[in-house]
């Protein structure tokens, strides 16, 4: 009978099973540590790029910020403080809604006569704090320019209109004349309450060659 006596000082151990299944945790341990990396590296340029975005707006902001303040103060001045209210007023206006140009310009194309067309328009407010529309028109003839302020006045969106000025048109405009007519202009929401107590129907045109 043979019998196997083990005579080593320690138990027996599988050192390939032991180094491969160590080998392949610390493999893992290693892609994940190496990813990890990677991505701490790579947001850390993201952020450095996204802090420079940053503060390029902020600096944008402050020039802008900057202009505004002298705008500000320039408009504060003594004699710029009418400009001031006339252009805060308009914008509440807007704001509002109680002033919409789509409803000016609507209003304005359905009194213009034939061959007479808007150059340009300027609101502004008058003494009485309304809004004055001063607008220079261009047409072959001044019985054109007085149909439109007649047609003006008759509307219900426009009154105290008159012909301010009136002068040839300089070539390559395609019109023989221009003017300028002045109307205040009477939004939708004040239109529909209709003319205040005491106002009378009838306003004075005023042509001034």
């Amino acid at each position: 009978m043979r019998i196997d006596i083990n005579l080593a000082s320690q138990p027996y151990e599988d050192a390939g099973r032991f180094w491969l299944r160590w080998g392949v945790a610390l493999g893992a341990v290693s892609i994940l540590t190496l990813a990890l990396v990677t991505i701490t590296i790579t947001g850390w340029f993201a952020a450095r790029h996204d802090h420079a975005t940053i503060a390029s707006y902020h600096a944008q902001i402050a020039q802008r910020d900057a202009i505004r303040g002298q705008a500000q103060a320039y408009l504060n001045l003594p004699e710029n403080r009418s400009t001031r209210d006339q252009s805060q007023f308009i914008n509440e206006l807007i704001e509002r809604k109680s002033l919409s140009w789509t409803h000016v310009l609507e209003d304005l194309e359905k009194v213009m006569p034939a061959r007479v067309h808007l150059v340009s328009i300027q609101p502004q407010l008058d003494d009485d704090n309304q809004l004055l529309l001063k607008m220079v028109v261009g047409g072959d003839s001044r019985d054109k320019a007085i149909e439109l302020a007649q047609r003006m006045e008759e509307s219900k969106h426009f009154t105290q209109t008159y012909i301010e000025t009136e002068h040839t048109a300089t070539e390559g405009t395609g019109d023989k004349v221009q003017f300028l007519i002045n109307g205040v202009y009477v939004p939708e929401t004040e239109a529909a309450l209709g003319p205040a107590p005491g106002s009378t129907a009838q306003t004075t045109k005023r042509s001034r060659p």
